[in-house]
């Protein structure tokens, strides 16, 4: 929690002096603005500092009678997976646990005589929110609820067996009891939600808060339907959640989850079909409760919107890729490219589920991976390979919806980025922003997935990626000139960040310039704060990071280092929460060691890890505090 809200401030107040005379209360001291710190990165010179959440920044909070207080940061974990938790029944639960679809316990059998029920090691998409009616046993002060994602787990406990996307995702709700006087959450109830009315849930990665309260959450990498007879990883996955590796229907990933929290700390979970089958990693709604811009965390990925019927309600719309003109360029000075909107239809996620239930891939449309010679044929780019395709006759609404990156290409989308992840929205100044991890292959001049025609060209890749910024705007059209009925469509886009490639590895192994932005991932704005937070997946720093950048001061500050080998993740910003501001942080997979990144720390970091995170096998989701006592700066 940070001390930011009017019931965390200390306001100056007094009655009258000795003689007696009634003297106006003076105003209250309330919060003015407020502007990060920054931490150096950690070195070997403190390998522990390596090994763990660090946090050594800090908040300088100005407050409306001129003082300034700085308050010293620091990392506070609700649980690491594997932990026992509070059921909120009297018993314990086992945190970031993996279950079937009759949500029965899914046990790691790799060891023989240390079987255990499988847990996560790979955290992400965290949403913080509060009930009017909450009613849960147990609080003291406040309840506050959140909502977790488990995105995959990384080994067997044999250290052997690769795990990515062979189980279902896990997803939970934590009861907590938030503090009056300190802001201070504690964990009270873990309850795992049933997500079987969902068909499970495929490689849950980021997430976002809805503005009704809601959290949205993501499935990643969708399987390709028509290559799944020989895709080892989902028959895993199928044999996992359903006993059965034939049982699982590739179209029942690939989209949107939606989990509402419910007053006594349980949770309920729908998918929505209708909002195109990327690669979904994170959604942010706009202030009009309809419209959604969406990332597309793929190679020759793109940028999508949906714009719903009704407000707060994801189960109708329409689904829109951009097309975007000449201009765009990496150079943050640089004016950007303006964006048009092409629509690729309308529909219910009723309707699409019951297509997903009953079509084939084969029923939808041709594909071809050599040149048919067939004028009837387009020719498109996926997942960095060159394609031809044909829909089949009446087949638009289940290609828009069920093929939608195939889809997107044919009806000439700009099917060009890679690993387009978080997106996050500044209301006051009407601009959205948007992660690119990289900008690698389909983004290049050349490369075997780069398409001159999508006019996105860059002469050389650009590893640690970058922060886009894109210009939203009502009155828009169409490429059919059809309105769109939304006033926060994206109309232009240019790059706000980017990080720096190293030539050459400096003395910590680093390959992208540490005190820049490596591989963004994860953004969330706050609109009190006038700050984007970014977190970062990077295989190009050594420990990934967690920035703030200041949108108006255009600083850029390192808040927390993760452990080395660990992906920040779960990152969450909400501004007013009983009268405190939190920021949400998870990490993945601490001591996922690459060769080529970690070559001159793993000896020395990797026993301090595993000691540090059960072995490797746990991962910690938490949140930024701010000590109770500050230093005060003086006056402005």
């Amino acid at each position: 929690m940070l001390p930011l809200g009017g019931s965390a401030l200390l306001s100056a107040c007094g009655s009258g002096g000795d003689s007696g005379e009634a003297k106006p209360a003076p105003a209250p001291v309330t919060f003015s603005s407020a502007a990060f710190a920054a931490m150096a990165a950690p070195s070997l010179a403190t390998p522990a500092d390596m090994a763990k959440t660090l946090v050594n920044s800090g908040l300088d909070v100005l407050l409306s009678d001129g003082t300034q207080n700085r308050f010293k940061l620091a990392y506070q974990p609700f649980f690491m997976t594997g932990d026992l938790v509070p059921d909120g029944k009297g018993g314990t639960v086992l945190a970031g646990a993996y279950f079937d679809i009759n949500n029965k316990p899914i046990i790691d059998t790799t060891l023989a005589g240390k079987e255990r029920q499988y847990f996560s090691d790979s955290p992400d998409g965290t949403s913080l929110l509060s009930l009017p009616n909450a009613n849960v046993p147990g609080i003291k002060g406040k309840a506050v609820f959140a909502v977790v994602q488990f995105e995959y787990a990384t080994w067997a406990q044999d250290g052997k067996t690769d795990m990515y996307g062979k189980l279902p995702s896990p997803i939970a709700v934590l009861t907590l009891d938030q503090d009056q006087a300190t802001g201070k959450l504690s964990l009270v109830k873990y309850h795992n939600v049933d997500t079987s009315p969902a068909h499970g849930l495929w490689i849950t990665c980021g997430s976002s808060l809805s503005p009704w309260g809601t959290h949205l959450s993501s499935e990643e990498y969708e399987p390709d339907a028509f290559t799944i007879a020989s895709n080892s990883m989902f028959k895993a996955y199928s044999q996992n959640l359903f006993g059965d590796a034939s049982k699982a229907n590739p179209y029942h990933y690939g989209h949107l989850p939606e989990v509402t929290v419910n007053p006594d700390g349980t949770g309920t979970i729908k998918k929505h079909y209708c909002l195109g089958r990327i690669s979904h990693e994170l959604i942010q709604v706009m202030p009009d409760n309809r419209t959604a811009l969406m990332g597309d965390d793929a190679t020759n990925g793109g940028f999508f919107m949906f714009v719903a019927d009704k407000e707060k309600d994801l189960s109708a719309g329409s689904l829109y890729v951009a097309k975007f003109g000449a201009g765009f360029s990496i150079d943050p000075a640089a004016a950007g490219a303006p964006l048009t909107w092409v629509k690729l239809g309308s529909a219910t996620s009723a309707e699409i589920e019951k297509l997903a239930d009953t079509l084939k891939p084969t029923d939808i449309m041709d594909v071809a991976t050599t040149d048919p010679k067939d004028a009837s044929f387009t020719k498109i780019y996926l997942g960095g390979k060159v394609q031809w395709i044909r829909v089949k006759a009446g087949m638009d609404k289940a290609a828009a919806f069920l093929e939608t990156h195939r889809y997107a290409a044919l009806k000439g989308g700009t099917m060009a980025f890679t690993k387009m992840e978080g997106t996050t929205v500044n209301i006051k100044d009407k601009i959205a922003y948007s992660a690119l991890q990289n900008m690698q292959s389909s983004m290049v001049k050349g490369n075997a997935a780069w398409n001159e025609a999508y006019g996105i060209t860059l002469d050389k890749a650009l590893n640690a990626g970058g922060v886009l910024a894109h210009t939203l705007s009502g009155g828009q059209k169409d490429t059919a000139d059809a309105a769109i009925n939304s006033e926060w469509v994206p109309t232009k886009t240019k790059m706000l960040l980017v990080g720096e490639d190293l030539a050459v590895a400096d003395a910590l192994g680093n390959l992208a310039n540490p005190d820049k932005i490596g591989a963004p991932d994860n953004l969330k704005f706050s609109e009190k704060l006038r700050t984007l937070f970014i977190g970062e997946d990077s295989s190009y720093h050594v420990n990934n990071f967690v920035w703030a950048y200041n949108v108006d001061t255009k600083v850029l500050s390192r808040l927390v280092s993760m452990p080395s080998g660990a992906e920040a993740t779960g990152l969450g910003v909400v501004d007013d929460l009983n009268g405190w501001t939190y920021i949400t942080s998870n990490f993945q997979h601490p001591g996922d060691w690459s060769s080529s990144l970690h070559s001159k720390v793993k000896d020395t970091l990797d026993p301090l890890v595993r000691a540090n995170y059960k072995d490797r096998f746990a991962a910690a989701v938490g949140y930024l505090t701010a000590e109770a006592t500050s230093v005060k700066l003086g006056k402005l």
